[in-house]
């Protein structure tokens, strides 16, 4: 089996400094959604590991969460994607939890679900953390410039990570991934 993983905010769906509250909010960076199907045909499992402290900050409850999933679910039904599976910490900066990424508690519960090694698995970013969370687990981090990109990819060779391959958004990632 091949795995993926994919933050979430950024990375599939378009950010906001203000987070992702509702479904409504919830839109899909264009073409991601599409990126995402072709991983499947391509046998690849794809699985999100996303830093959710809005949960921790009040700003949206768990149902609501999972109603913004379910949207995400749907619309990548309907162009014959899917994600396998959604981790996420819903602790807040200073709550000291292991799972917050840049810590490697996602990926750990990541390799621990789908019992598998993260050596080289793709990890699909678009902030420092999350190449940071990559590279720590000994998989093989990846920056898309969309959602933080741009900003993060001005940090790489600051944080010893100049030798990160860096795309436009997901689809430029999934597109050299399968060539």
């Amino acid at each position: 089996m091949k795995l993926v993983v994919l933050d979430r905010d950024g990375v599939i769906n378009e950010d906001s400094d203000a987070f992702i509250k509702s479904p409504d909010e919830w839109q899909p960076i264009k073409g991601s959604l599409e990126a995402i199907a072709r991983l499947n045909q391509a046998d690849y499992q794809v699985v999100i590991a996303s830093n959710q402290s809005g949960l921790a900050r009040g700003l949206f409850s768990i149902e609501t969460l999972n109603q913004i999933h379910d949207k995400m679910h749907r619309m990548l039904a309907e162009v014959g994607g899917q994600v396998d599976a959604v981790f996420f910490c819903p602790h807040g900066s200073g709550d000291g939890c292991h799972c917050r990424k840049p810590d490697t508690g996602l990926f750990e519960q990541i390799a621990e679900r789908l019992g598998l090694s993260l050596q080289d698995v793709p990890v699909l970013g678009d902030s420092l953390r999350d190449l940071q969370a990559a590279q720590t687990v000994g998989a093989e981090p990846m920056l898309v410039l969309t959602g933080k990109g741009e900003k993060t990819q001005l940090l790489l060779k600051h944080n010893n990570l100049n030798s990160i391959k860096v795309y436009a958004n997901l689809a430029a990632a999934v597109d050299a991934m399968l060539a």
